[in-house]
């Protein structure tokens, strides 16, 4: 049985909803690309500008990055390169190791995340106009959908709710033992600053 033969697929939900999610994913591609040819920029280098422009120091490393986005050093290095001849980053040298780095933007960068990172509104659109309670059954399902693919090793970082050390649940009931506060559906985060890793 294939998702991707018709008869397959028509015949079975599971089958649709993947189906469905494919074709959500290739417009994120698309919607990106259009971007990426509007500023001549690579969609790589756009998301890496955009994570840069909101994440902390200690997740704009080359070693970070790559994990992040599940590419190879090396292309990473390159991409950070490309980006630094384009004068959007700099890199601010680790006085302890100057083999280190990490990267912040540049005023010139981060007007070109503020003129790319608009490359989500026609997804946002969509979504704000949805009722509260079908975001909050899409907003669960979501997150249980990462939850899983972390569990399986295809997503490899996780900044989740689930996985933090200040997350526990008891009762089914979600609570952040951070901020002292039960966690409805809508309070579950997947990219959250505060997040440590539960061991």
């Amino acid at each position: 049985m294939s998702v991707f033969n018709l008869n397959d697929q028509n015949s079975n939900l599971d089958n649709k909803i993947v189906a469905g999610l494919d074709r959500i994913s290739q417009v994120f591609k698309t919607l990106l690309w259009e971007k990426s040819k509007t500023y001549n920029l690579s969609p790589i280098q756009i998301q890496l500008l955009i994570f840069i422009a909101y994440h902390s120091d200690e997740k704009t490393t080359v070693s970070y990055l790559s994990q992040e986005f599940n590419l190879s050093k090396p292309t990473i290095s390159d991409t950070i390169k490309t980006l630094e001849q384009k004068q959007f980053i700099n890199k601010i040298i680790d006085k302890k190791d100057t083999r280190s780095y990490t990267i912040e933007l540049t005023e010139k960068g981060e007007n070109i995340v503020f003129e790319t990172e608009s490359f989500v509104n026609p997804l946002t659109d969509i979504i704000t106009n949805l009722k509260q309670n079908d975001k909050l059954v899409l907003w669960k399902n979501i997150t249980g959908i990462i939850q899983q693919l972390n569990e399986l090793k295809i997503i490899s970082v996780q900044r989740t709710c689930f996985k933090c050390k200040y997350y526990s649940n008891i009762n089914n009931n979600s609570f952040c033992n951070l901020l002292n506060q039960n966690l409805n559906t809508e309070d579950i985060r997947i990219d959250c600053e505060e997040f440590e890793l539960k061991v």
